[in-house]
């Protein structure tokens, strides 16, 4: 629990530092090819930077305070990973991402490589096989389908902080800058970028579905599935959807709720990725270019369901007990962000 927990508060770091325009790249580059042996700096932290998520910076000696305290094992993945996502953050800041295997190299960085720590801590932990750590392909594969959820959702947050991560191979072919795909003069045209995208992202769902399916212990199956089925979720809210375009498309706090229910057995799982890309197949356009890919990786997707005959409806599967601690985080986390996102529309308002 303390490893990951520390996992989770290292990258955020990396990214502040990342995403903060206010800091030179002669300062930045360093930074994060550094970043890993800041670890074992008991007073190391960083105060000007201009980030909301600036805190993890300032008070970064606590992160790293409890770095040190995790077993050598533990120490060593968490470094390692955090080694390679600084040196791959250095490289896209002084480049785009133009091409579709560049996205993916982008998303192996920030995301790929946290699916591959993951899989390695649990590994280190005894609570998993060996072979859980090792399967790289599969943990990376994990993480660059949240990931590319991620920007694919964020597009007009990125827009508004001057961040682009869509790939020019494909957003070119759409539109002569990324941010046209915005403008007012444009929301009649078909989302078929959009659809592009996505199309790229469900081509990760066959990997995404069997290392669940060999995981032992139930709190290490509940953590790796519950996001991956709320991804699958966001893909069916922003598939052929114009108003990624001009807002932040979330699913329903009941939905998300239901979904961190649910998914806590393979069975159940792979029913909620049938049930969202039935979704996504409903809604294809007759005209879109991408629509004979969109309808080929679903097709894939379908071919893994239950032996004997077609998926069944996941209400046919009984989840296992989620114990009240999870399902109060749950609620606790749809609270904070409901309230989070009122605030900063009230201060913005304000400062208006």
């Amino acid at each position: 629990r303390h490893a990951v927990c520390i996992f989770y508060l290292v990258p955020p770091p990396l990214d502040t530092i990342e995403d903060d325009m206010t800091i030179s790249l002669d300062v930045k580059v360093p930074m994060l090819h550094e970043f890993h042996s800041y670890l074992y700096q008991p007073e190391w932290k960083y105060m000007e930077s201009k980030e909301k998520d600036r805190q993890v910076l300032e008070d970064f000696p606590t992160i790293s305070m409890e770095f040190r305290n995790l077993s050598k094992v533990y120490q060593d993945v968490i470094s390692d990973i955090c080694h390679k996502m600084g040196v791959g953050m250095a490289e896209f800041l002084e480049k785009k991402v133009d091409s579709q295997h560049e996205w993916d190299k982008y998303c192996h960085y920030v995301a790929g490589l946290v699916g591959i720590g993951l899989s390695r801590l649990f590994s280190a932990s005894e609570l998993e096989d060996p072979i859980v750590g090792q399967d790289t392909e599969l943990a990376n594969s994990m993480g660059l389908f949240l990931q590319k959820t991620n920007i694919i959702r964020d597009y007009l947050e990125d827009q508004l902080e001057g961040r682009e991560f869509w790939p020019r191979e494909v957003w070119s072919r759409y539109a002569k800058k990324l941010s046209d795909l915005a403008k007012p003069e444009n929301i009649d045209i078909p989302p078929q970028c959009l659809n592009e995208l996505i199309t790229n992202a469900l081509h990760h769902v066959p990997d995404v579905l069997p290392p669940p399916s060999r995981l032992k212990n139930q709190s290490v199956f509940n953590f790796c599935a519950i996001p991956q089925v709320m991804a699958i979720a966001t893909l069916a809210a922003c598939y052929n959807n114009k108003q990624v375009f001009r807002g932040v498309v979330k699913i329903r706090k009941g939905q998300a709720v239901t979904l961190m229910m649910d998914a806590t057995n393979i069975q159940a799982v792979k029913a909620i990725m049938y049930q969202y890309v039935e979704e996504i197949y409903q809604k294809i356009p007759s005209t879109d270019p991408s629509s004979n890919k969109t309808q080929q990786v679903i097709a894939s997707i379908r071919a893994m369901s239950l032996p004997g005959g077609p998926m069944a409806s996941r209400h046919h599967y009984s989840p296992i007990y989620l114990p009240p601690p999870m399902l109060l985080a749950a609620l606790s986390w749809q609270y904070l962000s409901t309230i989070s996102k009122a605030t900063e529309e009230y201060v913005q308002a304000g400062e208006n």
